[in-house]
């Protein structure tokens, strides 16, 4: 496997709220019917489950996110992807299953802090008050594709790698007081 090389080489923002690119993680699209045994056995082995719908299970630095009826999203550690592509085609082989490598086509971020939930507010068209735990939006972070949850203090947003600096631009300025854009 290669050296992974992150979108943005771990590029950072401080306003009242702290943004920063954490990549590079490893991330698996997993397609097929979430309902079928084999896809939950897999799982087991992987130490997760079957998210319901629009929710993320997260376990020992690995996460299971619904995507849509018939997706998930599997993050874990970069260096775990070719192993864990194995074991995934190995015990879906009964059934219509894709799965793919997509760690180089993301970009992933977190935004801490108390008001954290402020910068994706201004962004998303999504009300982060009602939002449960464990609970993963499918988005747009003003106008391109993201999907984002709570997780500590703050959330983590994955969006294509193609338009990293564009979410970082656009968290950076949602983070800022307005201060930062005068000099005052």
């Amino acid at each position: 496997m290669h050296d992974p090389v992150s979108a943005l080489n771990g590029q950072t923002f401080d306003g009242f709220a702290k943004i920063r690119e954490i990549g590079p993680l490893g991330m698996i699209t997993l397609r097929c019917d979430l309902a079928e045994k084999p896809l939950a056995a897999a799982l087991k082995k992987l130490g997760l489950s079957v998210p319901a719908p629009r929710r993320i299970v997260q376990k020992d630095g690995w996460s299971a996110g619904w995507m849509s009826p018939d997706e998930l999203l599997i993050i874990l550690p970069y260096a775990q992807v070719t192993d864990t592509l194995e074991t995934l085609r190995n015990a879906l082989a009964k059934i219509h299953f894709l799965v793919a490598d997509v760690s180089d086509a993301r970009a992933v971020f977190r935004i801490e802090g108390d008001k954290a939930g402020q910068v994706l507010a201004k962004l998303c068209p999504v009300d982060l008050t009602t939002m449960e735990p464990n609970e993963l939006r499918r988005t747009r972070a003003a106008q391109v594709a993201a999907a984002f949850w709570a997780e500590g203090n703050g959330y983590t947003l994955v969006s294509f790698r193609s338009v990293a600096g564009y979410v970082m631009g656009v968290l950076s300025l949602s983070a800022t007081n307005g201060s930062e854009l005068t000099g005052a």
